[in-house]
């Protein structure tokens, strides 16, 4: 029996809410394990690891250098504020760190390119931390998608993320201050419904994007809810709205020629370890119009761990075979993030020039 290969060691940069969530994906992950973690102080990054249950051998540095200096750290996770993505993830790059980078991974297109140019140029993985793509659920829910005689052809798909948030947070969170994210609830909210419309979509870039009405923004110009819709060339539409004002919903309702498919919690399931999907397929009216016939149907899929850490595990995966096998690194998910942060780049161009369509070019 072959020899299992030792797990990918991880570092974090900073100690941001979601870097809570990711480091405990991380330590349930089978072939990872949490080597580091740097803040900008000692401190707060020694109670940071003491607060959320980090391994005893877990190393704790005041600073994100000594996380990227340690030469023990295989791969790192940087939960950072946007505006400080190109500047620590081309660091990690350059330091031959391979990088698990929290989305939205860039402010732009451009920015993006430098990130994905520093991994590329350095022999690295790289993938942005969309957990639910990586969830058993996704997987199935693609299934139907792609079968001819349940779903048929893709005609339209809508997707939402909302979720109501506190005074504090307008006045006080990252995600509403311009120096940090300023992209708001379309960099963070809109970045899932953008991926959810690509997925189902089988990443089919879509001809134009445009906004569908003014946004509405914070008193520092930062967005806090917006919408849009999408178009491609054969005809299929997609709309989509994200927000920090209303109340939580995470839909994707995807219509095919022959079938439907309808997912209400696709960014986090109600449940860890239980994720729901319905479908119809070719479906018409029982007498009278009374009813449906066939009804929908209610899918069920159980997974042993959570989406985050199935997540953590695809990325270990790849990078232990590059560090293991001398395989190279699997390119799909920096396309994926190219195409996403076009997208979205695409919308934010459309808001800024009077709710103008914008055609979105590869």
């Amino acid at each position: 029996m072959a020899e299992e290969a030792p797990p990918i060691r991880f570092g974090i940069l900073g100690c941001a809410e979601i870097a809570r969530k990711v480091s405990r994906a991380i330590i349930l992950s089978p072939n990872a394990t949490l080597h580091a973690v740097g803040s900008r102080s000692l401190d707060k990054a020694t109670k940071f690891a003491a607060s959320n249950g980090f391994p005893t051998h877990t190393k704790v540095y005041g600073s994100y250098e000594g996380v990227l200096e340690d030469p023990e750290v295989d791969a790192v996770y940087v939960p950072l504020p946007t505006s400080l993505h190109v500047q620590w993830a081309v660091l990690a790059a350059q330091k031959k760190k391979h990088l698990l980078l929290e989305k939205p991974v860039a402010l732009n297109v451009d920015d993006l390119h430098k990130i994905l140019e520093a991994c590329q140029s350095n022999g690295l993985q790289y993938m942005d931390a969309t957990m639910w793509v990586h969830h058993p659920r996704t997987t199935q829910m693609f299934q139907f998608l792609s079968d001819p005689q349940q779903f048929g052809r893709l005609q339209s798909v809508h997707a939402t993320f909302s979720y109501g948030v506190s005074p504090y947070f307008l006045e006080n969170d990252i995600r509403v201050k311009p120096d940090l994210d300023a992209l708001g609830a379309l960099g963070d909210t809109g970045w899932y419904c953008v991926r959810a419309i690509l997925w189902a979509s089988n990443y089919e870039l879509p001809k134009t994007a445009r906004a569908l009405h003014k946004p509405t923004y914070n008193n520092s110009g930062v967005i806090l809810a917006c919408g849009a819709s999408l178009s491609w060339e054969d005809d299929k539409v997609a709309t989509f709205y994200c927000s920090f004002l209303t109340d939580m919903a995470m839909d994707i309702i995807a219509m095919g020629t022959k079938g439907s498919l309808r997912v209400h919690d696709y960014v986090i399931p109600n449940q860890e370890k239980e994720a729901k999907f319905s479908t119809s397929s070719n479906s018409d009216w029982v007498e009278l119009s009374l009813g449906w016939a066939p009804n929908p149907s209610e899918h069920v899929i159980y997974n042993d761990l959570p989406q985050e850490a199935l997540m953590v595990k695809e990325f270990a995966s790849l990078v232990g075979a590059i560090k293991y096998n001398h395989s190279k690194p699997e390119d799909k998910w920096a396309i994926i993030s190219r195409k996403t942060q076009l997208v979205i780049d695409a919308v934010k161009a459309s808001i800024d020039n009077g709710l103008e369509p914008v055609e979105i070019k590869a």
